[in-house]
């Protein structure tokens, strides 16, 4: 049975959500406080983590952090809605995708679904077994990647939009389309996770010799990965 950790101080809410979870086939967990959220989630005892951003003692934003000091988990943020500062910042941190608050049980369980789909049974983007373009090297089934003979540390949403991307070399992809293949929905209004997630990608790439980045904007169309 999938394990999911909910860090929220918010108990009826938890509770609601757990009993949800509960009738959707999986087993969660409560913790009302930042702190216990990164002591649950480190312990591997868990297959995914929902973090709210306000709460005591710790808040979502540095729980994350100290988590991805340690851990590669998937997670979920919840954010207030219209709270654009924490969402960025939740994603340039590493978190998979967030779900605005208020937000209903099915909402929340279908970002589960769509963020462990990629991690515990992804469906590659690529029938290839090897994808290469200059320096990187992605093994999709493996959700493997390599740059310049060294192993990239990547978050699930991050390998995804990186393998559209290099398995697209040379061609422009809409954000629709990398929402779709990498978030499981498509693009909303005014949405920039996408962007965000790009723009963590182009971090932990090394540029080109000619300084640009290997994924470069097009201007109202989307993304590119340059071939060499």
């Amino acid at each position: 049975m999938t394990r999911v950790l909910l860090v929220d101080d918010d108990l009826e809410l938890s509770a609601m959500l757990k009993e949800y979870l509960a009738q959707e086939g999986f087993e969660a967990t409560t913790v009302a406080d930042g702190e216990a959220g990164v002591t649950e989630a480190l312990s591997g005892n868990y297959d995914i983590a929902v973090l709210d951003v306000m709460m005591p003692r710790l808040n979502g934003v540095d729980a994350l952090r100290r988590i991805r000091q340690e851990s590669r988990m998937p997670v979920l943020m919840l954010t207030a809605r219209g709270d654009d500062v924490d969402r960025i910042v939740g994603l340039e941190l590493g978190a998979d995708d967030y779900v605005p608050k208020p937000c209903s049980p099915r909402e929340l369980v279908a970002r589960v679904r769509a963020i462990l789909r990629r991690t515990t049974s992804p469906e590659s983007a690529s029938d290839v077994d090897e994808l290469t373009v200059g320096p990187l090297r992605l093994w999709p089934a493996r959700r493997e990647a390599h740059w310049a003979g060294e192993p990239l540390t990547l978050t699930s949403t991050e390998f995804t939009l990186l393998e559209v991307l290099v398995g697209a070399a040379g061609h422009v992809v809409s954000k629709n389309t990398l929402s779709e293949k990498a978030l499981g929905r498509p693009l909303a209004r005014f949405d920039r996770s996408v962007d965000v997630h790009v723009s963590s990608l182009r971090h932990k790439l090394a540029p080109r010799d000619d300084g640009r980045s290997w994924i470069q904007t097009v201007r109202g169309q989307g993304y590119q990965f340059v071939r060499e």
